[in-house]
């Protein structure tokens, strides 16, 4: 895992040049852009910042088109059903390879209904309480959750989203019972954490940063094995005593299975010129998120790693949608 994250932190270095003559009549209409979660968390984020440089790159608008609900398979399945030509695009995280494991009776494969653009960034997690949480520290928390087993509630994004998943994966390495409440997608999971009520949330940087340095919310641990660029001084929680503990997000862009190659490349080259601009890198590092831009041949390796992955999880923490 960490191998692969090395190897990917370098792609913006010496992004790839691709020839796309024989795409050049593409796209020959506006595009559509599905996040399938609400507008507020982190992948509504990414979207937003990459659409101005996609618009310009590609010579036609994009209609950003927020489809959330049901752990982000109703807008995956707007796309799966849309016609094969690449004028509909899905970015998605981490929800994309989970629900492939909780949800198999959808009707459309999430492993073969999308064809890989990119892996756009690394999402860093970090656990946060709301600001008047008496919980000042990782320890605090860990002890008050065994000591009340049970009973502290926690937030997510949504089953099976990637803080649901953070939190499994936390609360079996440090043996505690906590309870979780998933909401509609990020941006309403942050909404009642600031407001104190649920207890704790793992959250994506580029969701909560600005709320920890405004004082609305308190950081007590970064959940991959990196720091996060924009809040050095907090600690991975691997260095607070749970050695190896690594579950940061990701987001990635699809379009539809069938999609002639052509215009999956040209939509590759547009998202890795997009990633590489100034004021998307400068926007990015100042919330914490890490652009990437690898090639379609590696996200889709990288997907098939991470269900994997994450399939391994849910069935030792007993995950369900229930």
């Amino acid at each position: 895992m960490l191998l692969v994250r090395r190897i990917f932190l370098g792609m913006l270095a010496a992004p790839a040049i691709i020839h796309v003559s024989q795409a050049q009549d593409f796209p020959t209409q506006s595009l559509r852009l599905i996040p399938p979660y609400p507008p507020g968390g982190g992948t509504d984020t990414v979207a937003r910042l990459l659409l101005p440089h996609l618009m310009a790159q590609l010579g036609q608008n994009i209609v950003v088109e927020n489809r959330s609900g049901a752990g982000g398979t109703i807008g995956a399945a707007e796309v799966a059903r849309s016609p094969k030509d690449g004028h509909t695009l899905l970015l998605d995280s981490m929800g994309h390879v989970v629900n492939a494991t909780l949800m198999p009776n959808l009707p459309f494969d999430y492993t073969t209904a999308f064809a890989p653009i990119s892996q756009l960034t690394w999402q860093p997690q970090m656990l946060v309480v709301p600001a008047a949480s008496p919980h000042r520290s990782l320890a605090e928390l860990v002890a008050a959750a065994k000591a009340r087993p049970g009973t502290l509630p926690y937030a997510s994004s949504g089953n099976g989203s990637g803080a649901h998943l953070a939190m499994a994966a936390f609360a079996k390495m440090a043996g505690m019972e906590v309870v979780h409440v998933p909401y509609r997608g990020g941006g309403p999971a942050m909404t009642d954490l600031v407001a104190g009520n649920v207890a704790m949330a793992f959250a994506s940087a580029a969701a909560a940063t600005a709320h920890v340095q405004a004082g609305r919310l308190r950081a007590l641990g970064a959940a991959g094995l990196r720091r996060i660029s924009a809040l050095p001084d907090l600690p991975t929680i691997s260095e607070l005593g749970y050695p190896g503990f690594d579950w940061d997000e990701w987001n990635g862009l699809w379009t539809v299975a069938g999609t002639p190659a052509a215009s999956v490349a040209k939509l590759y080259a547009a998202t890795a010129f997009a990633l590489n601009q100034p004021d998307v890198q400068a926007r990015m590092n100042q919330i914490g998120i890490v652009p990437l831009g690898t090639t379609p041949e590696q996200f889709g390796a990288f997907v098939v790693e991470q269900r994997e992955r994450t399939a391994r999880l849910i069935r030792e923490a007993n995950i369900t949608l229930g």
